[in-house]
């Protein structure tokens, strides 16, 4: 083997060991906060289940991490992952979101679930529990339509 391939692949298992100490961000909360959406919205059991399946390892503070997280750069990855989910939905903060944000927030996840966007197809790769079944999906998007109907109600008043 040539001996500048050699000091690539040599640095690059060095790389790998020192990475495996890089600090890792632990989204792994074992309380159900305040403002939880449960706080804001009537969430029965059946769809609290699917939105726990489906939702919560990215749009919650509450990620159950498989065993090869552990091993960076996938842990990497799915933290970036997580905290871009998090930014755009977090279920354990959605009580601090304003009444417009909350519509918003309802109208996004009925249109992700419309086009199929959510959950996201390198998640289900995996989570194979976390693919919807049509009876889910239509679940969650009268939920959605019911809750949102519930808030603007709650705004007029």
């Amino acid at each position: 083997m040539n001996s500048a391939v050699k000091m690539i692949l040599s640095m690059a298992a060095v790389i790998l060991v020192v990475i495996q100490f890089l600090p890792r961000a632990h989204n792994e909360g074992r309380i159900v906060p305040a403002n939880d959406i449960n706080g804001v919205l009537d969430v029965p059991g059946n769809v609290q289940v699917v939105l726990k399946t489906a939702c919560y390892d990215c749009h919650s503070n509450n990620t159950r991490y498989p065993a090869y997280a552990m091993i960076q750069p996938v842990r990497m990855m799915l933290d970036r992952h997580v905290a871009e989910g998090k930014k755009n939905l977090n279920f354990n903060d959605f009580a601090t979101y304003s009444a417009r944000k909350q519509n918003s927030k309802l109208r996004a996840i009925a249109e992700s679930l419309d086009e199929g966007t959510m959950p996201l197809a390198s998640y289900t790769l995996i989570h194979r529990n976390a693919i919807l079944s049509v009876k889910e999906k239509a679940l969650l998007q009268n939920w959605v339509k019911r809750s949102a109907e519930r808030l603007l109600l709650k705004q007029q008043k």
